[in-house]
């Protein structure tokens, strides 16, 4: 490839940011280049600037953002001084764009399918029925089941995964030279994200489309990438042979991230309790053939539609029971049944012995302290008018806990728990990486000092080195405080180290139970098999 030219060529690229303490350097002289047909994929830890690159190539920077230097080449025209009208003839037609959240990202007032078929007609590609039709047809391809009938609904009715689809279909809607794909499978299960990324590849052996690939999976760089360059701090500190890089790092911070990603083969953090010690705790939560059923909306008649099948299980106190599956599987609908946020339609669910169907007001605002939850997106789960210090403070308030000086000692406490620093509680969320959003939001579940925390993806934001640092902390909180978890998670090597009891989910039922040795040493259940093999990088060790 070395004697053609490169379809993206990122020439010492620096980018600042303006903020109140001054200009802040996000990007420091990166290079990088990206030839036709070929995945270049961008690792490195929340904050680095991976996706800062990725916002730069676009020309999407937040307002007090600028390219302070370098190039960005992009079929031989420089991006960095194009005017905004030629930018808006480059961006999905020349560019695609998968950005990472999807929620803020998709609007809601718009059915999805539309959504889809706007992306064509911007850039002249489809009108009218034709444009309508390709919308379904790029729905099915990127795996959203009855794609005619979903199209039909709006992005809130949507799994976060589903939603990711739909914009991974939007960013592949006009057959673009480039795809930039900024964590575009971070809301995935397993098995949606093979297919996803198997579409990304057939595109690119198909029609030579590029892929730059913004992610902090390393398993998923060094299966699906030709090379990665690793950032740190603004910089670039390792490029190379995907494969070459991850089995042989050079540079120190290379060996630290491979030292902290998670895998199958990951010493578990609750060894010290023993699965057999399980049977002998109290059970914190019983779930009893629980069922939900909700109504689909379409141009006809509603259609009802089971998100959870009859299922039951227990949480018993002080450990951590997890739910895995696909996307749409139910999960994080029995999340947020658990959580008193939905209504079962048939079923039970006790806590701490009491039924939570029957409890009156005062006795459902004392359940929320009890309970607390840790959602998927760190997006969405912020108010953006809150400083972080607000945020973290506010469960305090509403429950009259302490004085203004003692929440805002509090604050301080909980920021130094999930590694942030305590000037960070002046900041608003626009301020912040995805990740620094979501270890927020588990410092504001934990304000209280609940019983059960319910983390719904609550780490899949985050890069390993901060994801570590977190399930290091909800690990500690556990032991010291006697903590209950109800984990629900794509992530199996990660399910695999935190979890006392597993539960996989498909199509809302439970199809197999166990501790995670029984789970994912001799998965008996076809569906669990299936996931197993499917995880990115698994096969690399071979």
């Amino acid at each position: 490839m070395t004697d053609k030219k490169p379809v993206l060529s990122i020439q010492d690229l620096s980018v600042a940011f303006q903020t109140g303490n001054g200009q802040v350097t996000a990007v420091d002289g990166v290079s990088i280049d990206v030839f036709a047909g070929q995945t270049v994929a961008v690792v490195g830890e929340s904050g680095s600037g991976k996706s800062t690159t990725a916002m730069a190539v676009n020309r999407l920077l937040p307002e007090n953002g600028r390219i302070t230097g370098g190039r960005v080449l992009f079929e031989d025209r420089d991006l960095a001084r194009l005017s905004e009208r030629e930018m808006i003839g480059i961006r999905g037609a020349g560019i695609g764009l998968v950005p990472q959240d999807p929620m803020s990202n998709l609007n809601p007032l718009m059915r999805i399918g539309d959504q889809v078929a706007e992306a064509l007609e911007v850039h002249g590609r489809a009108r009218g029925k034709a444009a309508q039709a390709r919308a379904v047809e790029l729905l099915d391809a990127v795996g959203i089941p009855d794609p005619q009938q979903r199209a039909n609904q709006y992005p809130h009715e949507f799994s976060g995964g589903m939603r990711q689809r739909a914009l991974i279909a939007m960013g592949l809607a006009c057959k673009p030279t480039l795809l930039i794909a900024d964590e575009p499978t971070s809301a995935l299960d397993v098995t949606m994200q093979r297919r996803i990324l198997d579409q990304l590849d057939q595109l690119t052996a198909e029609m030579g489309t590029s892929v730059f690939l913004i992610t902090h999976d390393l398993g998923l760089a060094a299966e699906r990438a030709d090379t990665v360059a690793v950032m740190y701090r603004g910089e670039i500190v390792e490029a190379g042979d995907a494969r070459q890089i991850l089995s042989d790092p050079q540079h120190e911070y290379t060996k630290r991230l491979l030292q902290a990603a998670p895998s199958l083969t990951s010493v578990s953090m609750v060894t010290e309790r023993a699965p057999r010690q399980v049977a002998e705790v109290a059970d914190l939560v019983e779930v009893s053939h629980l069922t939900k059923r909700f109504d689909i909306r379409g141009k006809g008649a509603p259609t009802e539609f089971t998100a959870v099948d009859d299922i039951s299980f227990t949480i018993p106190r002080g450990l951590t029971v997890s739910i895995v599956g696909e996307s749409g599987s139910g999960k994080s609908t029995t999340a947020n049944l658990v959580l008193g946020l939905e209504e079962p339609s048939a079923g039970t669910i006790r806590f701490d012995g009491t039924d939570t169907a029957g409890l009156n007001r005062k006795e459902l605002f004392a359940f929320r302290r009890r309970v607390q939850p840790v959602f998927q997106n760190p997006y969405a789960s912020l108010d953006p008018r809150y400083t972080v210090g607000r945020s973290i403070a506010e469960p305090l308030k509403v429950h009259r806990e302490g004085d203004k000086a003692s929440r805002r000692a509090a604050v301080a406490k909980l920021l130094d728990q999930v590694a942030l620093p305590a000037a960070m509680a002046e900041r608003y969320p626009h301020e912040l990486s995805g990740g620094q959003r979501q270890r927020v939001a588990i410092a504001r579940a934990l304000a209280l000092s609940p019983e059960l925390v319910v983390l719904d993806e609550a780490v899949s934001a985050l890069d390993v080195l901060v994801q570590a640092q977190i399930l290091d902390l909800l690990a500690q909180l556990q032991t010291e405080l006697g903590l209950s978890y109800l984990f629900i998670s794509h992530d199996l090597a990660v399910v695999r180290m935190v979890s006392h009891t597993v539960h996989v989910m498909k199509h809302g039922a439970i199809v197999e139970s166990g501790t995670p040795q029984q789970i994912f040493d001799s998965p008996q259940d076809e569906y669990t098999q299936e996931l197993l093999a499917a995880i990115p990088g698994a096969d690399l060790s071979a």
